[in-house]
Formats: structure tokens, sequence, C-alpha cells
């Protein structure tokens, strides 16, 4: 009767561990139906998560052979990582230790939210007087809110650790961001903030003095300051430089990496579209460029007074240079930096930079001298490099003797770098803001 027991038990079992293997199966690699695909520049809200977008940039990136009949299979694999990142999304969201939210008050805000945090915002509609968004870095939970609704006093404040993007490149945007900088001042002192950070776009001869009062350092409540350009607070203690970024104010858009961007030949050589300012080295280029007939091989067009907005057509030419040229040419403008030298990263043409320091008040910090551009350098740009356009002629020469494949190579290593450098840039001031609110919690 034991023997008849015991062999009835085993068979239950093993049906049991049968079932069990049958059922994970259907689970784990069973067919999934399809979601239907998004148009390729469609509404962002139905967009691939940022991660998913990244992950299909690098595969671009580092596969050698393109199959056209892998679609139906990567959209498979695609809605499987969607659904993965959606469970690890709400994982993780009880398990931050620290909530952030971003005050974006100035147009660079949107290069830290889309392209360096690669997040999405609600409405689309870059109009819209209200966008936020969600996103998690780290032991943080990020959100960011923008738009003319967000007023000073006009808007519940339902956090305390706040960054505020703030613009203070001239007198009408100092007004205004010291207006936004009073407003938080005054929450911290009645402790309904706890803590808080600024992401300034600075002035571009570095005087930023204005803003010295606001700084913990000198009593102030703002407790880490990102800037932009090489200021020479920068001490990569309590200040720290941030990039320029791209035109978001020209609606400049996130790219996305594609085949064609990697492997199709460029018509150009070199590309230039810009303002020409009297007695500056971008006169000397133009000049140089005529010289030897190369304007006719690179993708110029010169204007004699800056134009702050766009139209649709000058932005599809300009993204047409960038896109079919092989190099960017990127005089110093009132600062060495330029927003052209990153969108030229976004299309994979090398930026040619003029490397030399522009007159103000920048360079010279405490963790580097008289040297343009520390960022980028830091972090190993693989730009090229002049102190003159004189040695541009040379450079163009070069470039006509390089085969396609080594192009392909270099674009690849522009854009894996420039992906690195977002990436890195996102962890890192993550890291700086955890380190410093969480730890200033604790005493």
């Amino acid at each position: 009767m034991r023997l008849i027991r015991r062999r009835v038990c085993t068979f239950f079992i093993a049906v049991y561990c049968l079932f069990s293997l049958y059922a994970a199966y259907h689970v784990f690699f069973g067919r999934r139906r399809q979601a239907p695909a998004a148009s390729p520049r469609g509404l962002r809200k139905w967009a691939a998560p940022a991660r998913e977008r990244r992950g299909r940039e690098q595969s671009i990136l580092e596969s050698e052979e393109w199959n056209p009949w892998e679609g139906d299979e990567k959209i498979e694999q695609q809605q499987r990582f969607k659904t993965s990142f959606q469970i690890l999304n709400k994982s993780t969201k009880g398990k931050t230790d620290l909530t952030v939210q971003i005050w974006g008050k100035a147009a660079i805000g949107m290069y830290l939210w889309e392209h360096i945090f690669e997040g999405l915002l609600d409405p689309t509609d870059v109009t819209a007087h209200w966008r936020e968004g969600e996103s998690i870095v780290g032991r943080t939970h990020y959100s960011f809110i923008t738009g003319p609704a967000v007023i000073p006093g006009y808007f519940s404040v339902d956090v305390s650790n706040v960054i505020l993007i703030l613009n203070g490149r001239e007198k009408a945007k100092i007004l205004y961001a010291t207006q936004w900088l009073l407003y938080a001042q005054n929450l911290v002192q009645i402790q309904k903030l706890q803590h808080l950070a600024v992401v300034l776009l600075g002035n571009e001869y570095c005087n930023n003095e204005w803003i010295n009062p606001f700084l913990k350092r000198n009593g102030g409540s703002v407790e880490l300051l990102f800037i932009i350009y090489d200021s020479p607070w920068i001490n990569d203690v309590d200040i720290f430089q941030w990039p320029l970024g791209v035109a978001t104010y020209r609606n400049f858009p996130v790219v996305e990496a594609s085949w064609s961007m990697l492997h199709d030949e460029r018509p150009y050589l070199c590309n230039f579209l810009g303002t020409i300012y009297e007695n500056s080295s971008r006169q000397t280029l133009m000049n140089i460029l005529k010289q030897d007939g190369n304007n006719k091989l690179c993708f110029v067009s010169t204007r004699e007074q800056w134009q702050p907005q766009e139209t649709n057509e000058s932005l599809k030419n300009y993204q047409d240079a960038l896109l079919q040229s092989d190099l960017t040419l990127c005089p110093v403008g009132v600062n060495t930096e330029c927003y052209r030298i990153y969108e030229a990263c976004s299309y994979g043409s090398i930026p040619v930079v003029e490397d030399v320091m522009t007159d103000g008040s920048c360079g010279n910090t405490s963790v580097s001298h008289s040297a343009p551009l520390q960022l980028l350098k830091s972090m190993g740009a693989p730009f090229i490099f002049i102190k003159n356009w004189k040695e541009l002629p040379a450079i163009l020469k070069k470039e006509k003797t390089i085969i396609l494949q080594e192009k392909i190579e270099r674009r690849r290593r522009l854009l894996q770098w420039y992906q690195y450098f977002k990436t890195e840039l996102k962890m890192k001031f993550t890291n700086i803001v955890e380190s410093s609110f969480l730890m200033n919690n604790k005493s």
C-alpha cells in the first residue's frame, strides 16, 4: 500500500513539473502580438522609452552589417524590453532615496532634460503653458516642470529639493533669474524647501558676480552651482562646469543615429552656416575658404547680423548641412564654446574647433589654466582643435584622401563618444546632487 502511494505521489509531482515547464516556456518564449509601429517622427509621447531608444542607437553604432529582414523580430524584442522596463520602473520607484524637482526656466533646461536625461514631457506641444515629466536616475526620482505657467508663487510646491535652471547671460535675463532666486531662497528660509541647486547659463565673458550673494558659501541658499562656460569659479566642490549643449531655444531636436547617417557618402567636405562678425576670425575663415576654392566643396551660408529665431526652412537647411558634411567648422564667437559643436556631434560631423581663449574673465580656474572647453577636453572629445584658421587648408587637403570606410569609423567614434558624454554627465550630475543633498540631510 505504501509503495502504491509513493508511486502515485511521484506521478503527480512529475506531471506538475512538466506543466510548470510548459507554462514557463509560453510566458518567456511564446510569441507576443506585435504593437503597431509608430511613425518615425510622430508624437514623442508614444515614442520608445529613452533606454530603448538608446539601445537601438547603440546597436546601429556597433553593428557593421545591416539586415533589412530583422524588422519583425526587433519589434517583438522591443515590446519585451518595454514591458521589462515598465516593471523595472515600478519596482524602483519605491526604492529611491531622494526626490528632486527641476524647475526649467531657461531653454538650456530642455537640453538637460531631453538630451542628457533622455526624458519625455507631457504634453508634447512645445507651446504648452505647462509641461512636466519624470525620470529615475541612480537613487533619485526627478520630476521636471517648465512653461510660461511656472511662475513664482503661482504653483504648489510639494517637494523639499529643487534644481532651478536659469539664464544669466544678459541684464534682462539676470533680473528675471534674480526674482526666481529670491523666491526659492524665501522657501528655504521658511523651511518649505530643504535643498537648492542651480544650473546657470552664465555670461559669455564669465561675469557672473550677481549670483554670488545667493551661494551658500556666501550666506545664501544655493548649495550647488552648475555653470556654463569656463568660469574661473569652477572648483569641482560646489561649483561645476556644465555644457552649453544644442540650441533648444531654436527647437534643435533630439537626433537619433541611423544607418545612413553612419554609412552614407557625404557630398560636402565641411560646412559653416552662421553670422560673420566684423574684424573676427570668422572673416579670416571665409577668406581662407575662398583662396583655394574650398568654399565650393563646403556647405557655406553666411549672414551679417545674428538672428535669434529659426524658420522651419532655415532649421532644415542647417540640419542638412550637418548631415551632409564630414566636418563642421566651429569658429569662436563671443565665447569659444558654441551650440554648433554639440549640434555637429548629433549628426556625426566632426567639429573643427578654434581652440583659443576669447576676451573676458573665462579660464584660469583652480582646475585648469588658460584653456577653453575644459569639460569637453577632460572627457576626451574626438574633435579637430586648431589655433589658427590658416591650418584649415592642410586639414581639407588631407580630408580629400580619406576613404569612406575610415570616415565611417570616425563617425562611429564621434557618435559613441557623444552618447558616452551625455550618459556620464547624467550620472555625474546625479552623484553630485545625491552626495550633497543626502549628506546634508544626515548632518
